[in-house]
């Protein structure tokens, strides 16, 4: 495993950002890091990477230990925190160049590398301008390539297309799948749509708690069709509909529509069926809804009794 979290903690005062979460991310994983705001992500991931020690607990990264190996494990991660953190003052290829003799890059391949972070992260246009001058979009691929410049197998994001437009989202999203080839990539985001595109995994926490651990293939079964849509050509008894088995809520949308929460959507319609049939209702029409990632998420995440 790339990465291994085990029985971690961190407390601030009587406070407990981080509450005993144990997870692993395998190479080749990308895996989204989710959870409302003062959840304990950045505080998690800030322990992965050795700045904050934890209270209690253990991370290990490509089998080194954070507590008693941190350089070793910080020699293989690539950081890119929430607030990322540039000397403005200098030039792109200038900070690159900076950054990797940090790394003990040299000569050739330091030059080697800079010129492959700049096109990998988009950079040819404004590799000349210092960073001061960059728009946001532009100064969160520099930190993409500061943190990509000495080819660690392990990268972590911190919501790394905040406050981003669509455009440099989609454009960061590429970057960060084209870097993805090799690595453990762990990411927080508040875009839920990106992690559906990017993800292999998904791993919630709630008030420093786990309450899921999930493949993206586990999830998008439990995302299939919870809802079912029935729209009549007049008014029926909603009682009826909420009487059948399975059903948790029926709520009336516009006209004679209605949208009805079930357990199991297979099992509801042959007795939504019947029941229509025995009622001689006018159906006009039938048909399965599928469950966002934002409606597990936030059933996870406003539930702390529940976990995945």
């Amino acid at each position: 495993m790339s990465v291994v979290v085990e029985h971690l903690s961190k407390l601030y005062g009587s406070q407990r950002a981080v509450d005993d979460i144990s997870f692993e991310a395998q190479a080749g994983q990308i895996v989204g890091f989710l959870g409302p705001n003062g959840a304990g992500k950045s505080t998690t991931m800030k322990m992965i990477c050795g700045y904050l020690t934890p209270n209690a607990g253990h991370v290990r990264v490509c089998g080194y230990e954070v507590g008693t190996q941190s350089m070793e494990v910080r020699r293989r991660i690539g950081y890119l925190p929430e607030h990322n953190p540039l000397y403005t003052d200098m030039y792109v290829r200038e900070f690159l160049r900076f950054i990797g003799h940090i790394h003990g890059i040299r000569g050739q391949r330091l030059s080697r590398r800079v010129e492959e972070m700049v096109a990998l992260c988009g950079l040819e246009r404004e590799q000349h301008k210092k960073i001061g001058a960059l728009s946001k979009g532009y100064r969160q691929r520099v930190g993409l390539a500061q943190a990509l410049i000495h080819d660690p197998p392990v990268l972590i994001l911190d919501e790394p297309t905040s406050g981003l437009d669509p455009n440099q989202i989609a454009e960061i999203r590429q970057v960060i799948k084209e870097a993805a080839a090799n690595k453990t990539i762990i990411f927080s985001t508040h875009i839920l749509q990106e992690v559906e595109m990017l993800c292999d995994r998904v791993i919630i926490i709630n008030r420093g708690r786990l309450v899921a651990d999930a493949s993206m293939t586990e999830l998008r079964r439990m995302m299939q069709h919870r809802v079912v849509c029935v729209e009549f050509g007049h008014a029926v008894e909603s009682t009826l509909l909420e009487a059948l088995p399975g059903v948790h809520q029926v709520q009336q949308s516009a006209g004679f529509a209605y949208r009805i929460s079930c357990e199991d959507s297979d099992k509801l319609r042959p007795a939504l069926l019947a029941l229509i049939q025995q009622n001689g209702w006018n159906m006009l029409s039938l048909q399965n809804e599928s469950n966002r990632l934002e409606d597990i998420f936030r059933q996870l995440t406003q539930n702390t009794n529940e976990a995945i």
